[in-house]
């Protein structure tokens, strides 16, 4: 009883792909794409004119938006200096607490 020969004749994809013959494309062919309708010059530049006007409305919404951020800013500044007095005194006791928590008592043996 010999061992069944189970190899597989090696086929070239290359060679195979050839025996199909072309292939058939799905999309639009090059000279497709170049024969294309294209706008003229005169429709250009009402395409231009009309992405303008589009963004005069998109400029008045983030001017709006701008205003809006500086009144916030103003608020946040007054708050922020109207209590930097008092929390320029805990600052200090804080570091002065530090300082105290971070001394080793004499009393405390080292091994």
């Amino acid at each position: 009883m010999g061992k069944r020969d189970n190899r597989v004749a090696y086929m070239n994809p290359i060679a195979m792909a050839r025996s199909r013959g072309p292939i058939q494309s799905s999309g639009p062919t090059i000279q497709d794409y170049l024969n294309r309708p294209r706008p003229t010059w005169e429709e250009v530049k009402e395409q231009l004119e009309k992405k303008k006007k589009g963004s005069k409305a998109l400029a008045e919404f983030e001017e709006k938006m701008n205003e809006n951020w500086k009144k916030e800013l103003e608020k946040h500044r007054e708050k922020l200096l109207s209590g930097s007095e008092s929390s320029s005194k805990k600052r200090q006791r804080k570091k002065k607490e530090k300082k105290k928590s971070g001394r080793v008592s004499k009393n405390f043996p080292f091994f």
